[in-house]
């Protein structure tokens, strides 16, 4: 039946891998080694647009880090499309202010602020968010690991209480799995807002990726390096985002998976990708995932409204307009119900969108 296989497709995706990573890593999964903290120069990135205040605020946090003063510093990268001149007065002996390369966007700015890094080691974070005071030593400790070229932070959205949102739910579930993954082999991408890189191991982005820590991480597992993840490295992002806001952000992260697959092409090629598996059910398949829905709930709506396999469509219609009744109750009357149906639907609005850009070519989808 058609529904039952699209339904099965969606369940595979969002259930199947994500079970079947946790059982492998459990039984091959690496062991973390118990770590000595060697304590290296570290510069940590940031490539901002943001307000002079933010990013001040965002300086101030990193130096209130449990690491030494003296191996720590900052580059702050700024837009090409803007002006480092507001932002001089951040200057010192322990932050530098450059501007990023033409034609501007996160990727060219990366790459002029990790030319005037001097750190061994490269921490990378945006301008919202915030780090425990233990992050950069955390991240640091993990690449003691030789094998590691890169590793991920965990990024909390807010910093009390069960989440709140549908997205909050998601991102609790993106977290675990990617640590699943990372037990077994690599986590596929890096939290932007949170992680770290060998200065040896940075190779320049293409100007205009869109998602610098996928493609980042990717490149380095080409290379034969592992990416890892470490939950206790942890940034907070005290942002709440409506479903329209998140429809675009949404839409742009998964243009980025499209653009990858043609800047990146290796990561097709099961014979020269180790996360081939990890990348097509992570990343590609899920943006199959409102096609199928759509498959599963016009085939099922079909199949009862012809009479759900019992010859009579007047008891299988009613049970389809009682269904489409109780949900829609649901809904109206419960808050939080209608928040987490318009997220849902926001994040499939989003795949199609992506869809869309990716089959025009259209990569110049960076938005806030």
């Amino acid at each position: 039946m058609l529904a039952v296989g699209s339904a099965m497709a969606v369940g595979i995706i969002w259930f199947g891998y994500p079970l079947a990573v946790a059982a492998l890593a459990m039984v091959f999964g690496r062991r973390a080694a118990p770590r000595v903290m060697a304590p290296r120069r570290v510069t940590v990135v940031i490539a901002t647009l943001d307000s002079l205040a933010t990013v001040r605020a965002r300086v101030d946090d990193v130096f209130a880090a449990d690491y030494p003063a003296d191996l720590l510093d900052v580059v702050v990268g700024v837009d090409h499309q803007g002006g480092v001149d507001a932002y001089e007065l951040l200057r010192s002996s322990r932050v530098q202010i450059v501007a990023g390369d033409a034609p501007g966007g996160k990727a060219a700015t990366l790459n002029a602020a990790v030319r005037a890094a001097p750190g061994e080691l490269l921490v990378f974070t945006d301008a919202a968010q915030r780090f425990e005071r233990s992050t950069i030593r955390r991240l640091v400790d993990a690449l003691t690991d030789p094998a590691l070229g890169a590793v991920s932070g965990a990024l909390h959205i807010g910093r009390a209480g069960a989440p709140a949102s549908l997205t909050e739910r998601y991102w609790r579930f993106e977290k675990w799995l990617r640590l699943q993954e990372a037990r077994l082999h690599s986590t596929v991408g890096v939290t932007g807002a949170v992680y770290a890189m060998r200065r040896e191991c940075w190779r320049p982005l293409p100007a205009g990726v869109i998602l610098d820590d996928v493609y980042g991480p990717m490149d380095l597992v080409l290379r034969g390096f592992r990416v890892g993840f470490e939950p206790t490295a942890i940034a907070y992002d005290e942002r709440h985002f409506p479903p329209s806001q998140e429809l675009r952000r949404k839409a742009r992260t998964l243009t980025g998976v499209l653009q990858l697959c043609l800047w990146l092409p290796q990561v097709l090629v099961p014979w020269r990708n180790p996360l081939w598996v990890q990348f097509l059910f992570h990343k590609l398949f899920r943006l199959a995932t409102p096609y199928l829905l759509v498959v599963t709930i016009a085939a099922g709506g079909a199949w009862l409204a012809t009479g759900a396999g019992t010859g009579r469509p007047m008891v299988g219609t009613a049970i389809l307009l009682t269904l489409l009744a109780v949900a829609g109750l649901v809904v109206v009357a419960v808050p939080r119900a209608r928040h987490a149906v318009a997220m849902a639907a926001a994040m499939q609005v989003a795949m199609v969108r992506a869809t869309v850009n990716g089959l025009r070519g259209h990569w110049d989808v960076w938005s806030r």
